[in-house]
């Protein structure tokens, strides 16, 4: 029998409380059995003939409505389908703003998707004041947009020069943001949400807010033509058109404000179902879906240890890096030790500049900010370290210093510390080699920047505990992190799959390429920047460090060109030393320039010989080919790992699901023809794979 998530309570000032809790659910989502309960509640609440109106709150304690159901999207066969979902949800929403007397909408947690469309079909929206509470329509992240009237209220309610950018990027809101905005009425402490919205229930219905006179003139015929066509324009850049859902967001708005709410309605329920069956919206359902089982995973059986302060190695840039993650999103304590006192300020600099930022939008108070920086102390020596349980090396990728770390750890901590060492490319066992527990020892490769980048590879080596391992796993989730558990060999995933792709773009390059032809030729396949661009961000030095590691392991097809040689020799290190395959001395504003003397340092003369298509299929081609080879060798665990891997630690295209996802969807047979055609071509090296082959047999 199905549970009911709606309970109604009637107070003696004849208020109604409709109290929101799904059944058996951590977080509140809208499916498509609640139409019924939602109007069976509604109906029960007017019962009251002095029913003063209603309140909508949460029975969960951090979360209003997370959104709707995505495997109830999911599940759609057809377009037609999918179109009646959200022509489902229009109704309901339709039914509870027509209501005679006011609904207010009280939010605490997260509030996004259908859960704010069914806030902004309210009279009004109170939000709590708490970290918590978010507002947002992310559907566009699901290639989707929002289906049940979303479109068409948040437009009208402020404005489409606000709206537009909402819904096409998908952006949350604090409480504060929100109510700047106008999305909430109000914003008060969690303490009086419900007796503030019990209050605005009781000044009966309200007409809505009037726009601002800029607004005004915006939704008339010139403004608006000139906000869609800045719109559409700014989109087409973004998205370089990998993106459906975006133009269809921006086409529905249009028609919701040209042809009025009705068309604009049935607008958007048909693009919802159409969007609902693309291939892009499968794929990035396919992600939501990978990341959603991924936070349940413990990476092996045993129980996690109680892990309530860690101590860093190296206050560098990826020390100071992890050091703030720890400190401001585990909420634990920080011990750092570098070999200078500069090295340690560097990394308390750090974490006060990203908390700083915070106090400037707001987020957080000066105050707030002491607090969390007073969790973070260092020194050059092992002070503090005797009670960590676990320390995080961070120092330079050499492997006699990483042996010394870990005798020092043992000879400093206590037996049941655990060494988690951040290398990019050194086997763990070696660096566990002469440890006198080396169960406790094992990797964790975090990508720079650190507070930024989401993925966080765990290494463990043969000796290393199951103890160990899921221990580790849960610190970095504590981090904010996703954790992909890795085999320790050469490269471990990320690295091996993106030294070939890089590679291969310094060969393009080699061959008189243009840097930035190359650069957008992968911008425009769906990768956030090209490889060259990356390069310089994470550093040519670094880059260059991993590659004969590679070599070594795996032979020929790893060999870097020699492009790498003749642009270090030239002291070329990228952004960190505003020196590298770009210019560093122009204004942030301007379009970023290669540096045109080093195509005279590799002797080439540039020019655009191949098309985008060409470089890219290149490129990603010799990608592909290591993911299946990293499958075949268990280097990681299934294809869903190795998915998650390429999208949250190199930016592989989402809207294309991972690397392992768009190989099923090119298949096997097509993998091995590409190659093929491409070893004929330009070598040896896009030789298909073992795997790949045996695959297409089949």
């Amino acid at each position: 029998m199905e549970q009911n998530a709606f309970h109604l309570k009637m107070r003696l000032d004849h208020v109604g409380i409709i109290t929101i809790d799904v059944p058996d659910e951590k977080m509140n989502t809208l499916k498509a059995e609640f139409a019924g309960q939602i109007t069976a509640i509604i109906a029960e609440a007017r019962r009251d003939p002095k029913l003063a109106g209603l309140v909508l709150i949460s029975g969960k304690p951090d979360n209003f409505i997370a959104g709707a159901d995505i495997s109830m999207i999911d599940r759609c066969k057809s377009a037609q389908e999918a179109e009646a979902l959200a022509k489902q949800g229009q109704e309901v929403m339709a039914a509870l703003d027509a209501l005679p007397f006011p609904v207010v909408a009280a939010i605490h947690g997260a509030c996004l998707g259908g859960g704010l469309e069914l806030a902004l079909a309210c009279d009004a929206r109170i939000c709590s004041l708490d970290d918590k509470t978010r507002l947002g329509l992310p559907e566009v992240q699901l290639g989707l947009l929002p289906g049940s009237g979303g479109t068409q209220r948040l437009p009208r309610l402020i404005g489409v020069q606000q709206a537009l950018p909402l819904i096409l990027t998908g952006k949350t809101l604090r409480a504060k943001q929100a109510r700047k905005l106008g999305v909430v009425d109000d914003a008060v402490p969690q303490a009086i949400l419900l007796e503030t919205a019990i209050a605005r229930v009781k000044k009966g219905k309200v007409s809505g807010r009037t726009l601002p006179l800029r607004d005004r003139l915006l939704h008339g015929p010139i403004g608006r033509q000139a906000l869609f066509a800045l719109a559409s324009r700014q989109t087409a850049a973004k998205t370089q058109g990998n993106y459906p859902a975006a133009n269809r967001i921006i086409e529905v708005v249009r028609i919701g404000l040209e042809q009025g709410s009705r068309a604009g309605h049935d607008a958007e329920a048909r693009a919802f179902g159409e969007l609902a069956m693309t291939p892009e919206s499968v794929a990035l359902r396919g992600i939501f879906f990978a990341t959603t089982a991924m936070k349940k995973e413990r990476g092996g059986d045993a129980e996690p240890a109680a892990v309530k302060s860690v101590a860093i190695l190296g206050g560098g840039l990826m020390g100071g890096g992890i050091a703030s993650v720890t400190a401001i999103n585990a909420g634990l304590p920080v011990r750092i030790k570098d070999i200078s006192l500069e090295g340690v300020n560097h990394a308390l600099k750090t974490s006060w500049e990203l908390l700083s930022k915070k106090v400037k939008r707001r987020q957080l108070t000066p105050a707030q900010r002491q607090q969390q920086m007073a969790r973070i102390t260092g020194g050059t020596d092992y002070q503090g370290f005797s009670q960590r349980d676990v320390v995080i090396e961070a120092v330079f990728e050499d492997l006699a210093l990483k042996q010394q770390m870990v005798s020092e750890v043992e000879a400093h901590c206590q037996p049941h510390t655990l060494f988690a060492s951040n290398t990019s490319s050194l086997p763990i066992e070696e660096i566990a080699a002469k440890a006198q527990r080396p169960e406790n020892v094992i990797g964790l490769h975090y990508f720079s920047p650190v507070e930024k980048m989401p993925l966080v590879e765990v290494i463990p080596h043969l000796n290393t505990s199951t103890a160990t391992l899921v221990t580790i796993v849960a610190l970095a989730r504590s981090q904010g992190k996703t954790p992909i558990v890795v085999a320790d060999k050469p490269g471990f995933y990320v690295n091996r799959i993106l030294t070939p792709y890089i590679n291969e773009a310094m060969r393009c390059l080699l061959e008189g390429e243009p840097i930035d032809h190359i650069d957008r030729a992968l911008v425009k396949f769906g990768f956030p920047v090209g490889p060259i661009q990356l390069l310089d961000e994470v550093g040519i030095d670094v880059g260059s460090k991993i590659s004969p590691i590679l070599h070594q392991a795996y032979g020929e097809r790893f060999a870097a060109p020699a492009a790498f040689d003749a642009v270090l020799k030239d002291g070329r290190k990228g952004r960190k030393n505003s020196k590298g395959f770009y210019r560093y001395d122009q204004a942030r504003w301007q379009r970023k320039k290669p540096d045109a003397s080093l195509y005279t340092l590799l002797k080439v003369t540039p020019k655009a010989r191949q098309s985008e298509a060409q470089i890219a299929e290149r490129c990603v081609m010799m990608m592909l080919n290591e993911a299946a080879r990293c499958l075949d060798e268990q280097v990681i665990r299934c294809a869903r790992d190795g998915d998650i891997g390429a999208v949250f630690g190199i930016g592989f295209p989402p809207f294309l699901g991972g690397p392992f996802h768009y190989m099923d969807k090119l298949g096997a047979a097509e993998m091995v023809n590409r190659l093929t055609r491409l070893t004929q071509q330009h070598g040896e090296r896009f030789t298909p794979c073992d795997a790949l082959i045996e695959a297409a047999k089949k």
